[in-house]
């Protein structure tokens, strides 16, 4: 059977928007669940396919995949999830895979096509119908699509969170804030006293900012070219600031570090010219973790300066998280006021979600987040 929702749709590459009526299959497959969809985040990665910059995905699509929500409905062979249970969503794995199986489910073999594909379900059937052309079947981001009232997930993508939780605030752990902490959690390790830049404090950057501070890390240095910003950087965790529009960055941070440059960088912004700058500000066995999502290239530094100062370039995706774990440790986290990144959200109708779009394309705002149930109470 299928049920006439509200779904934000992106018909061609670079169309705005449109909010308009499908229709989603209300009957959940074996290990799928049914979610009453709150409230979403926009990311950065929903903008670049919109625009083409994210591979190409089927269009017309519906984009969103740091929604949270309410179940409605579970698959007969879905264990860990119930009806009426408030969920996060983040992104699928197929939980089979060695990867997977080895606790590495943002390292699962089959990502890409679960995530950046057609979004269709396992028996084959979009998640999404158009209501006007029954025939017509709508991209799915993520196996998630959560600009939308309603949607339909694998159990995979579905993160239990306790009732008392906001669902208002708490979708883009799922995404933007799960992957800039979890670089610094799971992949980066920090040690104490150990030192740190930020080239980039949005919502990415943001969080692997306040996992930084988490990790005892003794300099976080942010850099950027928003005074907005920057400022709100410090006021959750940067122990200095680095306007790249006005300094130079690289100097700066050696200057901040005696000398000797940062043990860690990470670069939110995708851009070649700052990602090199990300690299050269690093001392000795540096380790740099590069996270937008881009199509520009890393053209960082000569072969020999790498090997003889020994520095690093890791591959991060989605934080390298068990969202499952990772979400959860981001909201306990929040609750002993250890992870402000409500501080970092702003909310908007979902009627708005162009304006909303713009917002945070232009850096206004860092984390729009789009209401669906304006009814909604905690």
């Amino acid at each position: 059977m299928a049920k006439e929702v509200q779904a934000a749709v992106v018909e061609k590459r670079n169309d705005p928007f449109v909010v308009k009526n499908v229709l989603v299959d209300d009957q959940p497959g074996p290990k799928e669940v049914l979610v009453h969809i709150v409230a979403s985040g926009i990311c950065h990665s929903d903008e670049a396919v919109r625009v083409g910059d994210a591979g190409d995905l089927p269009l017309p699509i519906v984009l969103g995949h740091e929604g949270a929500g309410i179940v409605e409905k579970v698959g007969s062979a879905v264990s860990g999830v119930a009806v009426g249970d408030h969920v996060v969503l983040s992104y699928a794995y197929d939980g089979t895979c060695d990867n997977c199986l080895a606790g590495q489910p943002a390292s699962c073999e089959q990502w890409v096509p679960l995530n950046m594909g057609s979004g269709k379900r396992p028996n084959g059937q979009p998640v999404f119908t158009d209501k006007d052309d029954t025939t017509q079947g709508l991209g799915s981001m993520f196996n998630q699509a959560s600009f939308s009232t309603t949607t339909l997930v694998q159990e995979s993508n579905v993160t239990v969170v306790g009732k008392d939780v906001d669902l208002r605030k708490v979708g883009p752990l799922g995404c933007g804030f799960v992957t800039g902490s979890g670089t610094v959690f799971n992949t980066l390790k920090p040690e104490p006293n150990s030192t740190m830049a930020i080239f980039g404090t949005g919502a990415v950057g943001s969080a692997a900012l306040m996992a930084a501070k988490i990790s005892g890390c003794a300099q976080i240095i942010s850099v950027d070219i928003v005074p907005e910003r920057l400022a709100m950087s410090k006021e959750i965790g940067a122990t200095a600031t680095v306007n790249s529009k006005e300094v130079d960055a690289v100097a700066a941070i050696k200057e901040l570090t005696g000398g000797k440059g940062v043990d860690y960088a990470v670069d939110t912004t995708g851009l070649s010219a700052v990602m090199k700058q990300a690299v050269d500000a690093m001392g000795i066995n540096g380790v740099f973790a590069p996270l937008a999502v881009s199509q520009k290239e890393l053209d960082l530094v000569p072969f020999n300066d790498l090997v003889a100062t020994q520095k690093s370039v890791v591959g991060v995706l989605m934080g390298n998280a068990v969202p499952q774990i990772e979400i959860k440790k981001l909201i306990s986290f929040w609750q002993k006021g250890l992870y402000p990144f409500d501080k970092l959200e702003k909310t908007f109708k979902f009627a708005d979600i162009n304006e909303a779009d713009r917002a945070s394309t232009s850096g206004e705002v860092i984390k729009p987040v789009l209401i669906m149930d304006e009814d909604y109470t905690v």
